[in-house]
């Protein structure tokens, strides 16, 4: 091993233990790889900066947009809400439906936003049915993993892998070239899971089957201990408080009175107006208002503002529900976001939203929220204007929607451009199919007519993509060149030969599944992807057989990531509302992990033949 390979070999050791520990972002440590390989002379910049020339890159990114074109114009809602009125009261017929759905959905779009889109559809069906959502949630995670199995363009991993052929100049696979075996897998997990959801959910106690269920605005007011905070106080002729905005007149710091809800005159009615940071007040609005510090002497407060006490009703929140909205939220495990205050966040400013509650390991937070650090799996109660709330939802960048209470139903949201985003879709894949443009080409062209139809704006298109994973892919890229440039890959290769090479090329395979799904447990499936890709087309070289079998067990290796919390975003994201601990995910996944390399080694050598 000489002086170069050692090098690699220990800044990759580096970039696994600072993925692992997760006290740098991923996209940092791969800028720092790149930075780290140029300054120590091992690449020269044109090869380290190659990833930001892949095409599969602007591919993956273009996807981003496109996937959130679908849930901007309603279709994955609608999806969502075709399924729960499909499968009815019947468990089996909800799992079933749903795996298959949330992996056809996946095949085209995230799956960390599909899954994060069907999490309240999963509380609401089990809420409904009675039933833990435990037993449909890992389910969801599931299906989202198995749809990166459908299609070339379902995951990164794919586009990695796919790349790494035709940079070999190897011809590289169809865009249905993976289907197959993701459609065993699929059946396969569904059956797995009918047997396996009993194995989930058992041990919750009967308050924790309620905890998700979807509740009624007076049922979120009870849980989160809102009742005798809420006030409805009217702004006097004089007040200090006319023609200012909230941000400048520090309610919040000074008296712990947040305003969620403005009622203003209108062409003679009173309507109810989102308040935001910059939102102006007005004499004769009736402000709601939040006050959390029951020390705050009311009536004082009244007659320094100049405010004149309303009635409030018990029920004026459901009165107003076509108005004003509320709603469960928490931020993806993956969120810049996380370990920030609502201030720092600049959340009502940012979002048009209030925070009214939150909810850490199943307690209410009492006192002032403003200043509180917001953790994984801590739940949020947001109240606002309900096109706020579904555009809240929709940036899965950070936040998912766990639960809307029943008033949502009453509330119709556009879904006009719904065709549209169906026809895009549909344009890219008959594109992709025909081969008559590059991939990459054919997703730049849905996502111009998306924009064309306003399906997608510039700015929500730019925030679709998830830049994080695009600067890990690009700069891991050059550790596949580097490890082949020193020698790394070759002196892999000849250890995989000399421990399997006589056994033949299907223990070849399980050798590379099992590497790949060790590895997998410490760093993405992406960076996986790229790392295992140049060894597997080394190790058919060396064994004089079609470097397509290996190749595309590394794909499906990459996906198989079930065994932990830890090993996917999905999975992080079905912990909290499923329930779960560590060990449950090693439990079910291990298991249909091993299921899912048999069946892959058996199959894939069938239709890529060595």
């Amino acid at each position: 091993m000489n002086s170069q390979l050692i090098w690699v070999v220990s800044l990759l050791l580096i970039a696994i233990s600072l993925f692992a520990t997760n006290k740098l972002r991923m996209d940092v440590i791969a800028l720092l790889v790149i930075v780290a390989f140029v300054v120590s002379g091992t690449l020269t910049v044109p090869e380290a900066m190659a990833g930001f020339s892949d095409p599969n890159v602007i591919l993956i990114a273009a996807l981003f947009v496109i996937g959130d074109g679908l849930v901007r114009t309603g279709v994955a809602y609608q999806v969502g809400d075709w399924l729960v009125k499909v499968s009815g009261s019947s468990e089996i017929k909800m799992l079933v439906l749903l795996m298959v759905t949330v992996a056809l959905l996946g095949a085209f779009m995230s799956s960390t936003g599909v899954v994060a889109i069907f999490i309240p559809v999963v509380i609401s069906v089990t809420a409904r049915m009675g039933t833990s959502p435990a037993r449909l949630m890992m389910p969801l995670s599931f299906a989202g993993l198995i749809s990166g199995m459908m299609t070339l363009v379902a995951t990164p991993p794919n586009m990695v892998i796919n790349s790494e052929l035709l940079r070999e100049n190897i011809p590289g696979f169809g865009f249905f070239g993976i289907t197959p075996i993701g459609i065993v897998v699929l059946l396969m997990g569904v059956a797995y899971m009918m047997v396996a959801r009993n194995w989930l959910g058992e041990d919750e106690d009967k308050g924790a089957k309620e905890k998700w269920k979807r509740r009624t605005f007076r049922d979120l007011i009870r849980d989160y201990k809102l009742t005798g905070r809420a006030r409805r106080l009217a702004i006097r002729p004089g007040s200090p408080l006319v023609g200012r905005t909230l941000d400048d007149l520090h309610l919040r710091s000074e008296y712990s009175a947040n305003v969620v809800g403005i009622e203003r005159w209108r062409k003679f009615r009173r309507v109810m107006v989102s308040a935001t940071g910059t939102t102006e007040l007005h004499e004769r609005d009736v402000l709601l208002i939040d006050m959390s510090d029951t020390d705050v002497d009311l009536r004082e407060f009244c007659t320094e503002q100049q405010l004149e006490p309303m009635v409030l009703r018990g029920d004026y929140f459901s009165e107003q529900s076509r108005d004003v909205g509320m709603a469960e939220v928490t931020l993806i495990p993956d969120s810049e976001l996380l370990g920030k205050s609502l201030r720092q966040m600049g959340f009502r400013s940012r979002y048009g939203l209030n925070v009214v509650g939150l909810r850490r390991n199943g307690t209410v937070v009492p006192g002032k929220l403003v200043d509180e650090e917001i953790q994984i799996g801590d739940v949020l109660l947001v109240i606002g204007d309900w096109k706020l709330i579904r555009q809240l939802q929709q940036k899965t960048r950070h936040f998912i929607v766990l639960n809307l209470p029943a008033e949502i139903d009453e509330v119709s949201p556009a879904v006009s451009q719904a065709p549209h985003a169906l026809f895009c879709l549909a344009l890219m894949v008959a594109l992709m199919l025909t081969d008559e443009v590059p991939n990459s080409i054919a997703a730049i062209i849905a996502c111009l007519l998306m924009g064309k139809f306003r399906c997608i704006d510039m700015d929500s298109a730019y925030r679709a993509i998830h830049w994080p994973s695009l600067i890990l892919i690009v700069g891991m890229m050059p550790f596949a060149i580097a490890l082949q440039k020193t020698g790394g890959v070759a002196l892999i290769v000849q250890g995989l030969m000399e421990i399997t090479g006589d056994a033949g090329p299907r223990i070849m395979l399980i050798s590379l599944f099992v590497l790949c799904a060790t590895i997998g447990l410490f760093i993405s499936n992406t960076a996986t992807a790229v790392l295992m890709a140049p060894i597997a087309i080394a190790a058919a070289r060396e064994m004089g057989v079609s470097p397509y079998p290996f190749t595309m067990i590394i794909a499906v290796a990459a996906s198989a990531a079930f065994m932990t919390p830890v090993s996917s975003p999905v999975n992080t994201l079905v912990m909290v509302p499923g329930g779960y601990k560590f060990g449950d995910f090693a439990r079910i996944g291990v298991p249909f992990t091993v299921l899912v390399m048999i069946v892959s080694v058996f199959l894939v050598p069938i239709l890529f033949p060595f």
